[in-house]
């Protein structure tokens, strides 16, 4: 089993653990901090199963179906997960509104206490295990749960001041406050998750420095000229490279072929933890500029 499906699975696991111990406690209680947390845990554990199956389809090897593989079944997955984590933050917001202004004595303070606690131990053991899995897999789908997680944490965190406060000061109120905050930190992370998946589906290309090691890797060739039609993106934990390479016009076939294996080699080298698709045109000259050169002429026809 892939180092993603376990990470999905702990987290659906972890997830059921705190909606069973946050539920029951929040229902004995009353505190809507602890219920709306709650409510958060259960979408979180929705969330990852889909993920589960997301990453379980998106590892199956491309067919005649999809010749390319289901990669970016990953920012559909990121897509749900933006769209839970705004809807659970709209419930909290509205919750606490209610409580607002329907403010009523929470029950077994002193366990929902302790409960809040152990939620922030685990949810905390969680994120360490996610940031780690979503750094060494370069996973946008685990990336995601993990800062999915993280409001959690911080959420949490809040519920567990807010629980305090009101066991030293009475004041309830702090209930509904809290959980407007949470709402809204909630609701604002949503968009890192966004950017991220809409980002992905617009084919963005590497970052600037890999597509600069690139460049260097190319021109740095014996027998290379120069390049041109450079693009690459990344769809999961696969990077993709399309390149002209202009090579000299006098080269045998077999050592320009031989070349491009080299430079494939080299980019391969770049970033270990994912897979490279390198795809090079060996070209005897620059034909970019015979098309620009074209292009210009068309415009000034038109």
């Amino acid at each position: 089993m892939s180092l993603q499906k376990i990470a999905t699975l702990v987290s659906s696991s972890t997830a059921f653990v705190l909606v069973a111990i946050k539920l029951t406690f929040g229902l004995m209680s009353g505190s809507v901090a602890l219920l709306s947390s709650a409510i958060d845990s259960l979408l979180d554990m929705f969330v990852s199963v889909f993920n589960y199956f997301a990453v379980k389809n998106a590892e199956k090897p491309a067919d005649e179906q999809f010749n390319y593989g289901r990669w970016k079944i990953e920012a559909l997955a990121a897509f749900i997960e933006w769209v839970v984590i705004f809807i659970s933050g709209g419930y909290i917001l509205y919750k606490s509104y209610q409580k607002f202004f329907s403010v009523e004595p929470i029950e077994y303070l002193g366990i929902s206490l302790w409960v809040m606690v152990l939620s922030l131990l685990i949810t905390g053991g969680l994120v360490l295990f996610l940031e780690h899995v979503a750094k060494k897999t370069k996973n946008l789908v685990i990336e995601s749960d993990a800062l999915h997680y993280k409001t959690d944490l911080w959420s949490n965190a809040w519920v567990l001041v807010s629980l305090g406060i009101i066991y030293f000061t009475n004041w309830y109120i702090v209930d509904a406050i809290v959980g407007w905050a949470i709402a809204i930190f909630i609701m604002y992370s949503a968009v890192e998750v966004l950017k991220k998946w809409f980002l992905m589906l617009m084919d963005v290309a590497l970052e600037e420095e890999e597509v600069s090691n690139i460049e260097k890797i190319i021109l740095s060739a014996p027998s290379v000229n120069n390049y041109h039609y450079l693009k690459t993106r990344q769809s999961w934990n696969v990077k993709f490279v399309d390149v002209h390479v202009v090579y000299n016009p006098y080269i045998h076939l077999l050592d320009a072929h031989n070349s491009a294996d080299d430079i494939i080699d080299e980019i391969n080298e770049l970033d270990r933890s994912v897979k490279w698709i390198v795809n090079i045109h060996l070209d005897p000259f620059d034909d970019s500029k015979e098309d620009s050169a074209h292009m210009n002429s068309h415009k000034e026809e038109s």
